[in-house]
């Protein structure tokens, strides 16, 4: 008797995880009743052994795969990098250059340097070295930005000159953590 209660207890732990599985938001068919093997169990006879039905251990196998949740890989974010460097005389609200140029007037009073960047960064420095080519090279300005993002940013760099500028060739360089990563030529020449 004590035989046949725990198979009978057995019985219904498989048939309720069966129906709890099944009210799991799973729009399947409900599974056909369990075998009677745990009662067949009950009543063979001491030491002989009995076979759960051809194809109940793979179907069980294949409900418990059902219901395991689908785990997205956590793929860490793309470091910061320098996706574009654009030069012009003028800038929008959001920082962007209005116009692309590597050619300026001498009247032109002040240059922007908008730098697009994209990946993420929990603090790196932008740096703009402006430099004059001509005669033996000189600086002109080297400015750096501090910048913290998680996604594309513009940062804009300006150099200004009160009076004309001198005409010539130039170099803007810009480096990421002390590290060149753009660099543009450009022309300044009478208007």
């Amino acid at each position: 008797m004590t035989r046949s209660m725990h198979s009978l207890a057995l019985y219904g732990a498989v048939l309720g995880s069966l129906l709890w599985l099944g009210g799991c938001g799973k729009h399947e068919p409900a599974p056909a009743p369990a075998s009677t093997a745990p009662a067949a169990a009950a009543s063979a006879p001491a030491g002989s052994a009995t076979r759960p039905p051809a194809g109940a251990a793979s179907a069980a196998a294949a409900r418990a795969a059902s219901v395991t949740p689908a785990i997205a890989p956590v793929t860490a974010p793309a470091p910061l990098s320098v996706a574009k460097l654009t030069l012009g005389s003028a800038v929008n609200a959001d920082h962007q250059v209005i116009r692309a140029s590597n050619s300026f007037a001498t009247s032109d009073k002040i240059l922007y340097a908008s730098v697009a960047t994209e990946g993420s960064s929990g603090g790196a420095t932008l740096n703009a070295k402006w430099s004059y080519l001509e005669g033996q090279g000189q600086l002109v300005s080297s400015i750096s930005q501090s910048i913290a993002t998680d996604g594309p940013a513009i940062t804009t760099f300006k150099v200004q000159n009160p009076d004309l500028w001198p005409e010539g060739r130039y170099k803007v360089e810009i480096s990421l953590d002390g590290k060149p990563v753009a660099q543009q030529d450009f022309a300044i020449k009478k208007s």
